[in-house]
């Protein structure tokens, strides 16, 4: 019996590890560039739209095979029943024999030579579809990023600020040892010391808040990433020691000119519009095509008696089609289109606008983020020194204990704004590149 103890006390040592290392989070130390790499390669979102543009190359290759010749057979086989011959006024009716048997086969083929620019037109549709869904993938990319640069960005303030508060808690747990010391030398109330207690406690309350916020963004991102879900994804702590590049306003405007995946799109709804009057306009013009074919047929059923013979015959030629009723019908199609050509060129217009705006109005908050990080830097080194001064202050009984309690929650604000304020500035040049379709 006591051999069996001394195997089964190990076994469960072993499967109690194993199950504690399952709880344990993997902790990643992931940097921008590596979670754009991930996203571009797992987020379902950008999949679906590469799936998207995939299907325009497919749609592109369709449009141009209506430039190949369209060939087809036909084959049957038929039983004929015997004929019935009438005169004229259905008198002197007679029974007309006829073999049983028939077949057809058929062989016919058409090439378009001229279809009033139908094809290039359609070819040139497909072409500009090809292009905006490569658009739409690039601009879903772009949108990903983003969001996961604020989940990041979030993230890393969090973090900061479980620091700073984890920083301030070890201080006010330092503050109450040092007044239960002067407590029981009798220069301190307890009052005094229960007001700490109380903001001790409420140091715990912001900690716990900020952590189950961590939490959540994390989930958030390990989702996104399609990370396995034990993952703890780590900021890199290099990320608030690299240098913004900051650009003029006019660079930026020139830049989300030239890159801004919506304006690419205006323009290419322009000339899809276009494409779509050349296509309406092609239905007024005649379409001419060659044909060849080649039957053969049996029994010869035109001829009474009917000969039970196989007819073979074949033919090439020009043939022309045209749809007189696209005179009254198409006009009306080719102005509605010209109308879409004019509503895609205003709103192209109307979206420039739009862009010039938040490209300035985004530009104005960069430049105030820096402000405010400079602001926040001497708010914190102001409130470094109000702390020492009031704490060194109170140690002397120079100072009341309510004193004592604003100089660190000054201190503990001034932190945390700061750390606030160097996201600020990264979370607005990101910004920026987003806006300018540049991330």
């Amino acid at each position: 019996m006591s051999k069996k103890r001394w195997l089964i006390v190990p076994l469960c040592v072993v499967l109690c590890s194993q199950g504690l290392l399952a709880q344990t989070p993997v902790r990643k130390v992931l940097g921008i560039n590596e979670m754009f790499r991930l996203a571009d390669e797992n987020s379902q979102s950008i999949q679906t739209y590469k799936t998207g543009k995939e299907a325009a190359d497919e749609a592109l290759k369709n449009a141009k095979s209506q430039r190949l010749p369209d060939i087809g057979a036909s084959l049957s086989f038929s039983y004929l029943g015997n004929g019935y011959l009438w005169d004229r006024n259905f008198k002197n009716g007679q029974n007309i024999s006829m073999p049983h048997f028939g077949n057809n086969f058929a062989l016919e083929a058409q090439q378009v030579i001229y279809a009033g620019g139908a094809i290039n037109s359609s070819i040139s549709m497909a072409e500009l579809g090809q292009q905006m869904a490569t658009l739409d993938w690039q601009k879903n990319r772009q949108e990903i990023r983003f969001l996961l640069t604020g989940y990041y960005l979030d993230l890393y303030k969090l973090n900061n600020q479980q620091q700073v508060l984890q920083k301030n808690l070890d201080l006010t747990e330092q503050v109450l040892r040092n007044m239960e010391a002067r407590r029981t030398q009798g220069t301190a109330l307890k009052n005094d010391i229960t007001r700490y207690e109380l903001q001790k406690e409420t140091l715990k309350l912001q900690l716990a808040k900020v952590q189950d916020a961590c939490r959540i963004i994390n989930h958030q991102l390990v989702t996104t990433l399609h990370l396995p879900d034990d993952t703890e994804i780590i900021p890199d702590s290099a990320l608030l020691n690299e240098e913004v590049k900051t650009l003029a306003e006019n660079d930026w405007q020139l830049l989300a000119t030239q890159s801004n995946v919506g304006l690419q799109q205006a323009r290419l709804t322009v000339k899809m519009n276009e494409q779509k009057v050349k296509l309406e306009r092609s239905e007024l013009l005649p379409k001419i095509a060659l044909v060849a074919a080649e039957h053969l047929d049996g029994p010869i059923t035109i001829e009474v008696p009917v000969l039970d013979n196989n007819f073979n015959y074949w033919y090439v030629g020009v043939g022309i089609k045209y749809n007189f009723s696209s005179l009254f019908k198409n006009n009306k199609k080719v102005h509605q289109a010209k109308l879409n050509i004019r509503k895609a060129q205003e709103e192209y217009s109307l979206l420039q606008e739009q862009i010039e705006n938040g490209v300035q109005a985004n530009y104005a908050n960069f430049l105030t983020s820096f402000t405010d990080l400079r602001t926040q830097e001497k708010s914190v080194e102001l409130a470094d020194q109000n702390y020492n001064i009031t704490s060194n202050r109170y140690k002397n009984d120079l100072a009341l204990l309510t004193d004592m309690l604003d100089a660190s929650n000054m201190k503990l604000s001034a932190d945390l704004n700061l750390v606030n304020a160097r996201i600020n500035v990264i979370y607005s040049y990101y910004k920026m590149k987003y806006i300018t379709h540049t991330l």
